[in-house]
């Protein structure tokens, strides 16, 4: 037998704290009550007797003591970790599973252990160590089971920023972002009004402002009609808006530019040097003016790109041709960088540099409704050949190019008929020749007179043709540097551009044939290439050599006549034809 004696120990007081209130019916009241009128009295007869005196007492604080314990040094770690909706909701349902099948455990194991007899009874502490165990390979499960919904959740945000959806809407987001920059630039090239963005204004201030709107808006139109008139005495000028240029462009020679036919914000930009031992890297670029910091299309190559043209019929289809002779055809509605066709493998191919690219339509039948499209190109190697596009690049030469010399002891009659053209004028290809002082780098036909045509050569100089004329009709050496391309406005007859190796030169005929309107130099070791106006805006863009096209606003520009334009030039060439400026 067991006995069992409970006792009481001693009790230990850590902390007494008497009440100083008491019960009014307590026994102890009368005398509180007694001493606390006692104490009254004392503090009344205090105040002047001499039997009592104030005194000043220090005591002693206890000395603090301090005490150091030695640890471990507590390592810290910053874990942070992003939980979206559908994170919360499978995590708390993985959570209400793991409960249920441990609820059903404990259920059965509370079962079992009543069906156990009694001779089993001393196993029963055993019983925690087997929930545990089963509580802990619960958790394995539930650990695994968070770890395969984040895995599932990474492969679904790999899944959703590879998608093309995504990569969709960030290229809208960009064109957004990039109107937004370039609002002023784009709207002063597309001949819009600049929207300034108001200011916020308080409530107060409303009221005010509408009171005075009437004066802001004379003052607006005073404002406006200064500014007019001093535009009217600035003379016509050149307004640098942008620049097409990236890193990927920085370095390389601007060799050709060419609009879409369809899509007039869409500009193919060829990249590639001239000269045999300069060539570098080549490079075909489609820009948008929507963003003009960055190429919708990026086509490169170990060769130089010297042209590049978009198609008439199927405007997604560019043409490029490169320095070694090959011409490759990109369809540019594909986000591929594979051309669709090339003449690499082609055994009629050019043996020498492409220089120019042009797509022609050709009647098929003889009611003209049928047409078709061909590649016209012309080589360093001589020859001008078309391109048809059937199962291949099918190549025919329409002509080749032979350098023929006049004998000095022929009479005159025979030197003159040597010294036509070599090159047919119905040629639909007419995009390089040989100049007796050096090599013609452009023709240009002009888009009003059918039978006026520019052409820039390395001697410095810019000739105006008649057709049916073999000598020139106005020459003009305004410098003493090469000429690399002429342009006509596409607005007027008598308005061309001229890009030489220091400035780019507007010219207007009507009001003089002796000096150009509009002159601007380029920056030092920057040459100007190429360059080529904007179709429906006051606008040019130039090309130098480092890999740039400059989009320039033409301001402040004579007012263009509408009607008689091919008269004014017909009076200018039969006037001044034979004279040299």
């Amino acid at each position: 037998n067991i006995e069992i004696i409970l006792t009481e120990t001693e009790t230990l007081r850590f902390f007494d704290l008497p009440t100083v209130m008491v019960s009014v019916e307590s026994e102890e009241a009368e005398k509180v009550t007694q001493r606390n009128k006692n104490y009254e009295v004392l503090c009344r007869n205090r105040l002047g007797n001499d039997l009592y005196v104030e005194r000043m007492m220090q005591t002693f604080n206890g000395a603090p003591k301090n005490k150091d314990v030695q640890c471990d040094k507590i390592i810290m770690e910053d874990k942070g970790i992003m939980s979206t909706a559908w994170d919360l909701y499978d995590s708390y349902n993985a959570m209400e599973l793991v409960s249920l099948s441990v609820k059903q455990s404990v259920v059965e194991s509370s079962s079992k252990a009543n069906v156990l007899p009694k001779d089993q009874d001393q196993r029963l502490p055993g019983s925690t160590t087997e929930k545990n165990s089963e509580t802990s390979s619960l958790m394995d499960i539930e650990n695994v089971i968070l770890a395969k919904i984040h895995e599932d959740e990474e492969d679904h945000s790999d899944a959703i920023l590879k998608s093309d959806k995504f990569h969709q809407d960030l290229f809208f987001m960009e064109r957004v972002l990039m109107e937004n920059i370039f609002q002023p630039k784009l709207a002063a090239y597309r001949q819009l009004p600049v929207l300034k963005e108001p200011e916020p204004e308080e409530p107060e201030d409303v009221l005010e402002s509408a009171k005075h709107e009437e004066v802001e808006e004379e003052s607006k139109k005073e404002e406006e009609e200064e500014i007019h008139a001093e535009e009217s005495t600035i003379p016509a000028n050149l307004e640098r808006l942008w620049s097409f240029s990236c890193d990927l462009t920085k370095g390389l020679n601007v060799s050709s530019l060419a609009w879409n036919k369809t899509n007039p914000d869409l500009l193919a930009v060829g990249y590639g040097h001239f000269g045999f031992k300069e060539q570098k890297r080549g490079l075909a670029c489609c820009w948008s003016i929507k963003n003009p910091m960055w190429p919708e299309r990026i086509y490169q190559s170990p060769y130089g790109v010297t042209a590049v043209d978009f198609s008439i019929g199927a405007p997604n289809l560019l043409a490029v041709g490169y320095h070694n002779g090959t011409i490759a055809i990109y369809n540019v509605r594909s986000n591929s960088n594979v051309p669709v066709l090339d003449s690499s493998e082609s055994p009629q191919k050019h043996l020498g540099p492409v220089w120019q690219l042009q797509w022609i339509e050709q009647d098929r039948g003889t009611t003209g409704d049928d047409k078709r499209e061909i590649l016209v190109s012309i080589s360093a190697d001589g020859r001008i050949s078309k391109w048809v596009i059937r199962k291949g690049l099918d190549c025919y030469d329409l002509m080749r190019l032979k350098r023929t010399t006049a004998a000095s002891n022929k009479k005159r009659g025979e030197k003159e008929k040597k010294d036509e053209a070599l090159i047919s004028r119905q040629a639909p290809g007419m995009c390089f020749a040989f100049h007796p002082k050096g090599p013609v780098y452009k023709v240009t036909w002009n888009p009003f007179c059918h039978d006026v045509f520019l052409s820039c050569s390395a001697d410095w100089g810019v000739i105006i043709w008649q057709q049916e004329n073999v000598k020139p009709s106005l020459s003009f050496y305004p410098t003493t540097s090469v000429v690399y391309d002429v342009a006509w406005s596409p607005k007027s007859s008598y308005i061309f551009a001229a890009a030489n190796e220091n400035r780019v030169e507007i010219w207007d005929l009507h009001i003089s044939t002796l000096d150009p309107l509009i002159v601007n130099t380029a920056n030092p070791g920057i040459k100007f290439t190429t360059i080529l106006f904007a179709k429906q805006t006051d606008c040019l863009l130039v090309g130098d050599s480092d890999g740039q096209v400059s989009v320039y606003e033409l301001r402040n520009m004579p007012t263009v006549l509408e009607t008689g334009q091919g008269d004014i030039m017909d009076t200018l060439l039969g006037s001044k034809s034979n004279q040299s400026a």
